[in-house]
């Protein structure tokens, strides 16, 4: 019988390299929280537009308490979001945290995703009990910053890449550009409806959300960007929206949420013009899993975990597709709802587009 405990056991090297993870994600998520506040106070852009402050200076800019905003500063430069300079004692911003931090028009901006992951944890006496029962909970069930966090997070990278998505796309630029139509369902807040609206004035656009409060925000959004002579948004499910001839059915990082993807498949289907295209814009993912064991895996999995899964067992079916499907689970339940033709159309660090025709 051996004597060995577990301790005798342990590889004190890997236990140290755990343990400094661990203290690496805890300071990430009291980070987090940090960073939503320096987003929200305006203390990023503070020093973005000012340059090297105190941090006196930078509470009498933004009309906060210095003691706060001095212990938050530190916090920042600890975490290399704020650059500290020890000679004169003050604080400024690189360009590269400025694009990060600062500017909302840059597709690597990152507040909103941090607004984002923030809330979506709220529902945490909830996921216990889903982890249970295996009940799932709906999107519309989170908190309003999840939909506001979303909109910040995902629209400057649609800004940036959307044009050369479609421009991917076999045929469509030119049909749109000519007149065509368009369906974007799951819009949210609407950011890629508006921005195709914006970018093919001679086309029509018709945003689809089943989530009520994400639609009126939606019309809210068209009325500001001046493109509501030629973009409507509708409450519907993604198995139901209405119309049909659409020269380009668009999805953009909701697919993978929805309870029955081979039924919306079918639906795209009835609703797609002869040689239309659905885009279908999901978070980059390889096929095998410890392919996905990375640092935006592990988000994209957290995330699937907290929002994704919950919201697809939430309905009719509840396939739990996942956020890091992979381009072989996509285009397995793509075809299975009658598509004949997918494929990879483009990618990023963070997307897969896909092009599925009739």
């Amino acid at each position: 019988m051996s004597t060995d405990t577990q301790s005798d056991r342990l590889n004190e090297e890997k236990l140290s390299e755990l343990v400094e993870t661990s203290l690496v994600d805890l300071g990430a998520t009291v980070h987090a929280a940090l960073a939503v506040i320096g987003d929200e106070l305006g203390l990023y852009a503070a020093l973005d537009d000012a340059g090297p402050l105190t941090s006196a200076e930078l509470a009498e800019k933004t009309e906060t308490n210095e003691r706060y905003v001095r212990e938050w500063l530190r916090s920042q430069a600890a975490g290399g979001y704020v650059t500290y300079d020890p000679d004169t004692n003050r604080y400024y911003l690189t360009p590269e945290q400025a694009h990060v931090l600062a500017n909302e028009e840059s597709p690597v901006f990152m507040p909103g995703a941090f607004q984002l992951v923030g809330s979506v944890a709220k529902i945490g006496p909830e996921l216990e009990d889903a982890f249970r029962t295996g009940a799932g909970i709906g999107w519309h069930e989170h908190d309003d910053d999840v939909f506001h966090g979303t909109e910040r997070f995902f629209g400057p990278s649609y800004g940036a890449f959307l044009l050369d998505w479609i421009g991917a796309l076999d045929g469509i630029d030119a049909r749109l550009n000519a007149g065509g139509k368009i369906v974007d369902v799951g819009c949210g807040h609407g950011a890629p409806t508006i921005r195709m609206a914006e970018a093919y004035p001679n086309s029509t656009v018709v945003g689809i959300d089943y989530h009520e409060k994400s639609i009126e925000v939606a019309r809210e959004r068209a009325a500001t960007a001046g493109v509501s002579d030629r973009v409507t948004f509708e409450v519907a499910t993604a198995r139901e929206y209405s119309g049909t001839e659409y020269d380009l059915v668009t999805m953009f990082n909701c697919y993978h949420d929805m309870g029955d993807p081979v039924g919306v498949a079918a639906h795209v289907l009835e609703t797609l013009a002869d040689d239309g295209a659905w885009m279908i814009v999901e978070p980059y993912a390889d096929d095998q899993v410890e392919n996905n064991l990375t640092p935006f895996g592990r988000l994209g999995y957290s995330i699937s975990t907290l929002a994704c899964t919950p919201n697809s067992l939430s309905q009719d079916v509840g396939y739990g597709l996942g956020a890091q499907a992979g381009e072989d689970q996509t285009r397995e339940v793509v075809t299975e709802g009658g598509f004949t033709r997918f494929r990879r159309a483009a990618e990023t660090p963070t997307s897969l587009v896909f092009e599925a025709k009739p």
